[in-house]
């Protein structure tokens, strides 16, 4: 009891202050991704999947450091990575991936490796930019469109503009902090990315509407109110973000696609606390205040 006066204290001094430490990493974030598209033509650093072109598995020891030397020149946008035993960490195949044309990359990876490529040791993915630049458009409608529906979905339930408007900001901020910081790690999206920021939403969503009801359809002390949630919804999102970052680190030695999701939605996750308990409580509480 003692401890929940405390926090009491603290946040009804200090809970319009908090907001300027997510105000400051939005728009930091909105000026990067501005930057960003308008020098990339995209706000996404985009893979093969996405992009087009070649993506070779090759089951045979190659030594990567020095292939990524002699090749760079030869093969557009090439990227390298080893699949290799979680215990041994053993090389087990390296995955090749270019823009540059199937027929031109197979005929540079045989007189490099020295021998011909066949189907016992090596495999062969090909994507058409044209393809794989419409499927990239019925991505991002998709995730439109889900956001829309949360969207109505929030306001029936709320049916009162600030708490429903506040909701859906931090479920949209969630996402544009996340791409930043996927940005700036230098992450190539896959189609397997682009879906994991569909997860996302939903994962967004989760605390802030338990925020959100707890405070405006519950009855009691406002700090009371916000105390008991941040317990609940911190002891969600943790669990998540532990359950995922642990699968993470198990999935990252052969599952790129996996990996990519899980480090999405754990990012996101992070940005979800902030915004959750930093944003949404902090503009609730005002607007419940001034209501009151």
């Amino acid at each position: 009891m003692q401890e929940q006066t405390k926090f009491g204290r603290f946040h009804d001094k200090y809970y319009k202050h908090l907001l300027i430490i997510p105000i400051v990493i939005l728009l930091f974030s909105c000026f990067y991704l501005y930057n960003f598209n308008k020098t990339q033509g995209d706000i996404i650093h985009k893979d093969i999947s996405l992009k087009g072109g070649t993506s070779v598995t090759i089951s045979d020891k190659i030594n990567i450091p020095d292939l990524k030397l002699k090749l760079s020149d030869s093969l557009e946008e090439l990227q390298v990575r080893e699949i290799y035993d979680l215990i041994t960490r053993e090389q087990k195949a390296v995955v090749i991936e270019t823009t540059s044309q199937g027929e031109q990359v197979k005929k540079i990876l045989e007189d490099y490796l020295g021998y011909t490529l066949d189907e016992e040791n090596s495999s062969f993915e090909f994507s058409d930019s044209s393809f794989t630049s419409k499927f990239y458009t019925q991505l991002l409608w998709a995730n439109i469109i889900a956001f829309i529906l949360m969207s109505l979905v929030v306001f029936i339930i709320y049916r009162s503009f600030v708490p429903s408007f506040t909701v859906i900001s931090c479920v949209l901020i969630d996402v544009i902090m996340t791409l930043v910081a996927i940005d700036i790690i230098g992450i190539k999206l896959s189609t397997a990315g682009i879906i994991a920021f569909l997860m996302l939403i939903g994962y967004s969503v989760d605390t802030d509407i338990l925020l959100t009801t707890r405070l405006m359809k519950r009855e009691g002390d406002l700090n009371e109110k916000i105390y008991g949630s941040f317990k609940t919804g911190i002891t969600m999102t943790l669990t998540s973000l532990l359950a995922v970052i642990a699968a993470l680190f198990i999935v990252k030695s052969f599952s790129e696609i996996l990996t990519q999701i899980f480090l999405i939605i754990s990012i996101g996750l992070t940005f979800d606390i902030l915004n959750t308990w930093l944003t949404n409580v902090s503009i609730l509480k005002w607007y419940l205040k001034e209501k009151k």
